[in-house]
Order: C-alpha cells, then sequence, then structure tokens
C-alpha cells in the first residue's frame, strides 16, 4: 500500500509539474510575438481592415499574418534515418495524446450514468453492484488521465521545438482560448480527484447526489476542453476569423467557430464514446479470462456487456457523424473532398471498410454469443446465419474499391482501371445501401437479444411484431431501391438519397427500439442471464472491437490531417518544411500500426496499476435481491444459481 501511495504522489507530481510547465508554454509565444505586437501599437490611428475569408465580413486587422515560413525555420532533430523528420515525432506523441485523452473524456460520460442509473434503481443490491461499476470504470481513467496530461505537456514541447514559428502564429490566435483551456483543465483535474477520492465519503443520502453532481460538471469541464482543442485543429482545416494573410480581423468567435468545428465535435464525441466503451470492455474482457470464480466471471461478464452496450450505442450513430463531416468538407472546399473520397486518400477509405466491418462483426458475434447464457435464446439460434449472411454480403460490397491499382498487363487484361462487374459495386450509391444494410442488421440483432429470454405478454403483441417486421422490412427496401436508382441519376441528386437511407435507418434504431421495450413491459421471464457463462472466444470479439477502432481513430486522424496536403493552415499558411509531402499508403499505414502497439502497451500499463490499486477484493453479487425475486423479476443470476 505504501508503494501504491508513493505512486499516486509522484503521478500528481508530475501532473502538477506537466500542467506548470504547460502554462509556462503558452507563454512562450508572446515572446516570440512582442515584436509584432509592439509594431502594431505604433500603427497609426485609423484601423486597417480585412475580409474575412469564410464569413466574408470586414474587420480591423488585429494580429500580425501568418509568417512564410523556410526550409531553415524547421529545426530537424539530430536523428538517423526517417526519426530525423521531426513530422514523424508529433504525429506519434499526438496520436498517443488523442488515444489517451479519448478515452479519460469518454469514461467519466459512462460513470455519470451508469451512477445516476445506480441512484435511481430501488433494488439495493442492484444499485450497488451498478455503484461499483462506475467505480471501477473512473478508477481505470485515473491514471490513463495523467498518461494523458504527460503526453499532453509533451505534445506542446514538440510542437515549440520543432515548429515553433508555426506555434507561435497559432498561440498567437488562441491566446485567449489557451488561458482558459489551461483554466478548465486545472478545474477538470480538481474535480476528478474530488469525484474520485469523494467516493465512498459521499455514497449515503444527499451526499450522494452532490457527488453525482460532481460527475454531471466533470463531463462539462471535459467536453469544453475537447470542443476549444477542436477548433485549433478546425481552423487549421478551415480557417475563419482572419483575411487572407492570415490576420486576426477581432472576432474570436468567427475564429472559434469555423465551417468544421461544429461536426468535428459532434463526431469526435460520438467516437470517444466507441472507443471508451471498446477499451473499458477490453479490460472486463481481460479480467473475465483471468477470473477464478464464477462470481469475478460473472460481474466482469456483465460489466463487459455494459461496456459493450455503450460502445453499440454509439458506434450505430457514427457513420451518420462522419458523414455529415464529409459532406460539411465537401461544402466548404471541394476540392478536398474529391481529395479525400476520390483521390490521393481514396484507398484509405477501402481500409476504412475493412475496419469498420471487423467492428459489426464483432459485435454482432458478441451479441450472439452473449444470447447463449439466457434460456430460452435457443429459438433464434437459426436467424443467426441469415444475419451473418447479410452482413458478409454488405460488408464485400462496402469495401470493393471503384478503380484497381494494377501492372499495365493487368490493365490491358481487364480492359480499364474499373473491372467491368465488380467495379459497379466501387461506387458511392452501392456503398451506402451497403452501410445501412449493416446498421439496420445489428440493430435487429439487439432487438432481438433484448427479447431472447422473455416471453411478451402484452395484448398487442402481434401488433407490435407486424410494425416491427414491417418497419425493419420496409427500411431494407427502401435502401436496396434507392442504392440501385442512384445508379441511374447525375451525381449531385444521388448525394440527396442518401438521405432517406438514413432516415430508414434511424427509424429502426429509434422507433423500433421503443417499441420493443414497450413490448417487454410485463414480459414473462423464461429463465434469468447467467452470467459468467459466456464462451471465451467471445472475449476475443470484444478485444478485437477495442484494437479495430484504435487502428481506425489512427486511420481517419491521418486523413484529416493529410487532406490539409502542403498547407499548415489551410490556402492561408504553407508548410515549407522538407517534409510537406503525403506518405505513401504502404508507410501510413506502418505508422498507425506502431501507434496502435504503443498505445496498447500503455494500456496494459495502466490496466496493471488499476489492479495494483485494488488489489484481491470481494466483486458486487450478480444475484437478485429478495424484493426483487419476489416481485418477478428474475433479470440475473451467476452460473448455478437456482432461477
Amino acid at each position: 500500500m505504501k508503494a501504491l501511495k508513493k505512486s499516486k504522489n509522484f503521478l500528481s507530481l508530475a501532473l502538477l509539474g506537466i500542467l506548470f510547465l504547460s502554462l509556462f508554454s503558452f507563454a512562450i509565444p508572446l515572446f516570440f510575438q512582442s515584436k509584432a505586437y509592439a509594431d502594431e501599437a505604433a500603427a497609426p490611428a485609423a484601423p486597417v481592415m480585412g475580409k474575412d475569408v469564410y464569413y466574408k465580413n470586414e474587420g480591423p486587422v488585429s494580429g500580425p499574418p501568418a509568417p512564410k515560413l523556410k526550409v531553415g525555420d524547421y529545426p530537424m532533430p539530430n536523428l538517423p534515418g526517417v526519426a530525423k523528420e521531426s513530422r514523424l515525432i508529433v504525429w506519434v506523441i499526438g496520436q498517443q495524446h488523442l488515444y489517451f485523452g479519448s478515452f479519460v473524456l469518454a469514461v467519466p460520460i459512462f460513470c455519470m450514468v451508469i451512477e445516476l442509473i445506480g441512484l435511481l434503481t430501488k433494488d439495493p443490491v442492484a444499485s450497488k453492484r451498478y455503484d461499483q461499476l462506475a467505480y471501477d470504470f473512473i478508477k481505470i481513467s485515473l491514471t490513463a488521465y495523467s498518461v494523458t496530461a504527460i503526453l499532453g505537456g509533451l505534445l506542446i514541447f514538440t510542437f515549440i521545438t520543432m515548429y515553433p514559428g508555426f506555434f507561435a502564429y497559432l498561440a498567437s490566435l488562441f491566446r485567449p482560448f489557451m488561458h482558459i483551456y489551461a483554466l478548465l483543465f486545472l478545474a477538470e483535474s480538481g474535480t476528478l480527484y474530488l469525484y474520485y477520492y469523494g467516493w465512498h465519503r459521499m455514497e449515503e443520502g444527499f451526499l450522494k447526489w452532490v457527488h453525482a453532481t460532481l460527475g454531471i460538471l466533470l463531463n462539462v469541464f471535459g467536453t469544453i476542453l475537447m470542443m476549444l482543442a477542436n477548433s485549433w485543429l478546425s481552423y487549421m482545416m478551415s480557417p475563419a476569423g482572419v483575411d487572407e494573410k492570415g490576420q486576426f480581423l477581432g472576432n474570436y468567435a468567427h475564429l472559434l467557430h469555423s465551417a468544421l468545428w461544429n461536426p468535428i465535435n459532434v463526431h469526435r464525441i460520438i467516437g470517444n464514446m466507441v472507443f471508451g466503451g471498446g477499451i473499458v470492455a477490453a479490460y472486463s474482457a481481460y479480467k473475465f479470462l483471468s477470473s477464478k470464480t464464477k462470481e469475478e466471471k460473472a460481474y466482469y461478464d456483465w460489466m463487459g456487456y455494459i461496456s459493450m452496450f455503450f460502445a453499440v450505442g454509439s458506434l450505430i450513430p457514427l457513420p451518420f457523424a462522419g458523414y455529415w463531416l464529409m459532406r460539411e468538407v465537401y461544402a466548404y472546399r471541394q476540392q478536398m473532398g474529391i481529395t479525400l473520397m476520390g483521390g490521393l486518400l481514396a484507398w484509405l477509405f477501402i481500409l476504412q471498410a475493412v475496419l469498420i466491418g471487423s467492428l459489426f462483426f464483432s459485435v454482432i458475434y458478441y451479441l450472439f454469443n452473449g444470447m447463449q447464457r439466457m434460456k430460452g435464446a435457443e429459438r433464434y439460434e437459426k436467424i443467426t446465419k441469415y444475419i451473418f449472411f447479410g452482413v458478409t454480403a454488405a460488408f464485400l460490397v462496402w469495401l470493393t474499391p471503384h478503380t484497381l491499382v494494377m501492372t499495365g498487363s493487368e490493365l490491358k487484361a481487364i480492359g480499364g482501371q474499373q473491372h467491368p462487374v465488380v467495379g459497379n459495386f466501387g461506387v458511392m450509391s452501392a456503398k451506402n445501401g451497403a452501410v445501412n444494410t449493416m446498421l439496420i442488421l445489428t440493430v435487429l440483432t439487439f432487438v432481438i437479444y433484448q427479447r431472447a429470454n422473455k416471453e411478451i405478454t402484452v395484448k398487442w403483441k402481434n401488433f407490435g411484431n407486424a410494425m416491427l417486421f414491417t418497419m425493419f422490412g420496409v427500411a431494407l427496401a427502401n435502401n436496396w431501391w434507392l442504392a440501385i436508382y442512384g445508379y441511374y441519376i447525375p451525381a449531385n441528386v444521388r448525394v440527396g438519397l442518401s438521405v432517406p437511407q438514413v432516415a430508414g435507418t434511424l427509424t429502426c434504431l429509434f422507433v423500433g427500439t421503443a417499441i420493443n421495450v414497450a413490448m417487454m413491459k410485463g414480459a414473462k421471464s423464461t429463465g434469468p442471464v447467467l452470467w459468467g457463462t459466456i464462451s471465451n472466444r467471445s472475449q476475443f470479439a470484444i478485444f478485437a472491437l477495442a484494437v479495430s477502432f484504435t487502428w481506425l481513430m489512427a486511420l481517419m486522424g491521418y486523413v484529416r490531417s493529410s487532406v490539409r496536403l502542403f498547407w499548415h493552415v489551410m490556402e492561408i499558411m504553407r508548410d515549407n518544411s522538407p517534409w510537406a509531402f503525403t506518405h505513401p499508403i504502404g508507410f501510413a499505414s506502418n505508422m498507425m500500426s506502431v501507434n496502435v502497439i504503443i498505445f496498447w502497451i500503455f494500456t496494459l500499463f495502466v490496466f496493471s496499476l488499476a489492479e495494483l490499486s485494488s488489489g484481491h477484493r470481494e466483486v458486487p453479487s450478480m444475484e437478485d435481491s429478495p424484493v426483487a425475486k419476489t416481485a418477478g423479476r428474475h433479470g440475473h443470476a451467476i452460473a448455478g444459481a437456482s432461477e
């Protein structure tokens, strides 16, 4: 325990040290910019006006222009081989910071929701179980929070030492937001430690509600922090609030609210939740596989299910958020959209399709495995093969490229870059149909999972089943019909077809799930969920989901950054470093894999520290309380327990 306390003290000191250095680092650009602001102060009284490159209104020039850097302005580390490329060092540190930042932003959201569920649950046994689960989640994220802070400090120093000109310019624009960011970071840190260390001191009565409020506050701070950081990268992609020379025009709202800020915020919040759910699910899978008793297996099986529920619930709307982001990219600058989807970076979207397909396969496989721990679920086994067939067919369409990379002889044999048959599946019309099919089938699997051990007793059972059958059938038929119709209309009209396709999928998700939940009211249980009896191979599906999403984040982060090509700030500040080129796909893929491996090594370290801090302890009971059993709610049990 003494060693543990020393470890915590060390991490706390390290965190404070990094925070102090981070605050100091924000002041460094002020020295760089002192001359520019002195010149500005000496300017004549009549303000020089400039025109906003995005909002198109005029404003007083209030800052220096974007510097025109030369090769000599980029310090080069004295390292061998590709390691001397500063961009790669920034890439690795930035990606690791993003991974851990996403994790520590997502997990408090889960904790907040689970703690509130525990507070509102009347069954004292179940309430304690939820509370313990939320505590276990926040315990994992505590060490990750320290790692995030350390990586954030390293990232700032890397920018200052390797890209001083660019960082000084960015800091001169966003200086007030950086100060707010530092203060919010302090507030979030304090709230997190109070939330964690006050857990057991505030677990009863009014104090428990105060503690839950701290959880809400923690998430508010974290979300604002993320949105501020997003404003810097969205400015690099779609600058606003400056003129064509990059001079600030005095309106901070315009600087913050660039064209891509909102879609990036939404996409990142949802993406973080999928990622966070995947990581804690991986932790639960690790604990499940290493459990020695049936009580431990039952608890960590349940923990994995809850984590997967959050991950899957966030995964389904994620493609729509991504679609909105791509649509806004096209609307802001069509050339960027073409580079992404039909040009230099298009092949990376084939890799994206493979990874997202892996996510859907993992989720569906896990859910069908999970049904095996429910008595009465056998009646749905015959559906399994049809759902997997549908998902596989959609997956194959989705990963089909429009054109192929071929040798001259191969090109001549096929008759062009597009395969005469398979190439027809490589267009967006087919891909929209494919991804919506995968989403609808995933939602259908979840609906089946919900009723696996239930006998529906509501009077409108037949009507409800007919509504669900019709809804999913119409959504699939509408989706496939629009995908085919898209081949016969112009591209600018075809883009609009995605709206009714998405509407059908979302209807199944929200309305279909709501109808199914309503039908579950008063349903007769065919047996409890025998937690701990799920197969070991289902846990490897959880690992596959977590690793696939880690890879996916690395891939899409690279795509989003690379779309700027040779610009630090799109069409405002050119990248004149020796590395202002786009790496080949193979090299980029290797870098992504390196980042994934580094992250999982760090994550194992975080898991190990969480184990050290908890030691051996009793896990909460998965047995229903006598009150719940008397009320007929036979929902939970461990393997071997009576019904």
